[in-house]
């Protein structure tokens, strides 16, 4: 189980469940595949996501020595280069997506602000609820702006249809692992949308949320008249709902990192499946 281990803890999964994602969306928006979008995706990913990593472990370390501390996390550094490099070959052979990518870079910093050690921005750590939106938005934006952006101009209903049921989606997702940390981001004096709302409150936001996300959803299948794609997605709401259920009570790590980032996974399978 080691092998599973280093692969979900080196985020090594949920850059395979990005390029799913990516895959999705040319899937259900009739566009040809590029493969270097799905190798910017995976890269692009696994590049940020331990990025973000080595960033969180030195902010809450006792190793303050930069040299040090990355000797001690050196898989995810090794990780890190190696993503970086992949990441840059991917995106000369689509210079086009370099102004969307700039954009995508941005939004990952911005995400990595409250864990900086610079004392004016500090104030964006009690924004929590931003960090649950912002987080949603870039997954959002990546896995379906990059992919979709030769039919940005051509077919906007759908695509906002889809960023829109996306962006739902993404934010269940992003909520149930927010309520998983509420305890630990209390300690850290961290925000996010879980600890600033009760969880009565949380649950009639995910229940909103989950309604629109059907709505989306069913909306962007129905444009394309593809029946098959309607009885899956509904399938896979159901899925997620169940998830979301077992959620709340207390459950262990792949769980989280298996299942709940599974579920991006799954639905590019159900689309995949509704397809043939």
């Amino acid at each position: 189980m080691k092998w599973l281990q280093f692969i979900l803890s080196h985020s090594i999964f949920i850059s395979i469940c990005a390029v799913a994602l990516c895959f999705q969306t040319f899937l259900l928006l009739h566009i040809t595949p590029h493969d270097y979008t799905y190798g910017l995706l995976f890269f692009s990913t696994l590049s940020s996501y331990n990025f973000y990593w080595l960033i969180s472990k030195y902010r809450f370390s006792s190793r303050k020595n930069i040299f040090q501390f990355l000797q001690v996390q050196l898989s995810n550094t090794i990780l890190l280069f190696i993503a970086s490099a992949g990441f840059l070959l991917c995106l000369f052979n689509e210079q086009q997506l370099i102004p969307y990518v700039l954009i995508a870079v941005l939004l990952t910093i911005l995400y990595s602000v409250p864990l900086w050690p610079v004392k004016q921005w500090r104030f964006i750590q009690k924004a929590g609820f931003l960090k649950t939106i912002l987080l949603a938005f870039t997954w959002t934006y990546v896995t379906v702006v990059i992919p979709a952006h030769e039919v940005l101009a051509t077919e906007t209903l759908a695509v906002t249809l889809l960023f829109t049921a996306r962006f739902l989606f993404m934010l269940m997702l992003c909520i149930i692992f927010d309520s998983r940390d509420v305890h630990v981001d209390k300690i850290h004096s961290l925000s996010s949308l879980a600890t600033d709302v009760s969880k009565k409150t949380l649950a009639v936001i995910m229940t909103v949320v989950f309604v629109l996300y059907l709505l989306c959803g069913v909306f962007l299948r129905y444009y394309f008249d593809d029946i098959p794609q309607i009885i899956s997605f509904l399938l896979m709401g159901i899925v997620t709902l169940l998830v979301y259920r077992l959620s709340l009570k207390k459950q262990g790590y792949f769980f989280y990192y298996f299942l709940v980032d599974g579920l991006m996974l799954f639905s590019a399978l159900a689309s995949f499946i509704a397809s043939i």
